[in-house]
């Protein structure tokens, strides 16, 4: 299970915010307009806070916890990105139609890791509209492999060339052993 924490980079910015807040409110007793950015501060620590203190959560092979709650993978109807990868924010469709936000405070790069892990664990559900099998590409592989007969390719390789060019590198290759240069001046040294 690899479980993903809120960062303390919201809990720091928090304690930044409401001292600025504190600032601001003790100023607004001289200057009645200071209320408004000591307002705002306060508003802006109440969010960093919540942030820092979000539940953690948890994904294995099997379920995704979020604090208490445990989710089946097979319940997950369908998991859409909302465009926030800073906080990571996703809605969760369940097959009984309950709708979750899960929004998670953790470092961006955790974030990233988080986001593909519900990816791949959700096997039965769409992803932003998109089947599974062929948001990661396996329906692509399959019908390739069936075109090929049946050689098969491995999935972590890729074609680098068109079958052009590996011809035409081939070619030079050939040259290369035969003549042993591929200048076309025949050898000549300057």
């Amino acid at each position: 299970m690899i479980r993903f924490t809120p960062s303390r980079n919201y809990l720091a910015a928090g304690v930044v915010a409401l001292a600025f807040a504190i600032l601001c409110g003790w100023y607004a007793w001289r200057w009645a307009p200071s209320y408004i950015p000591s307002f705002l501060f306060l508003f802006t620590a109440g969010l960093l806070f919540t942030m820092a203190f979000r539940p953690a959560v948890e994904v294995s092979e099997k379920l995704l916890k979020v604090g208490g709650r445990e989710i089946s993978w097979d319940e997950v109807e369908r998991v859409d990105t909302t465009g926030w990868v800073q906080p990571l924010v996703l809605s969760i469709t369940l097959d009984s139609e309950e709708k979750i936000w899960l929004v998670v405070a953790c470092e961006l790069e955790q974030n990233h890791k988080l986001l593909g892990l519900v990816h791949r664990h959700a096997h039965a559900a769409l992803l932003d509209g998109v089947p599974h099998h062929e948001f990661w590409g396996e329906r692509a592989r399959s019908e390739e492999g069936q075109a090929q007969g049946t050689a098969r390719q491995d999935p972590s390789k890729y074609p680098l060339l068109s079958a052009e060019d590996e011809a035409e590198v081939e070619r030079l290759y050939q040259r290369l052993k035969t003549v042993g240069h591929l200048d076309q001046r025949g050898g000549e040294e300057n």
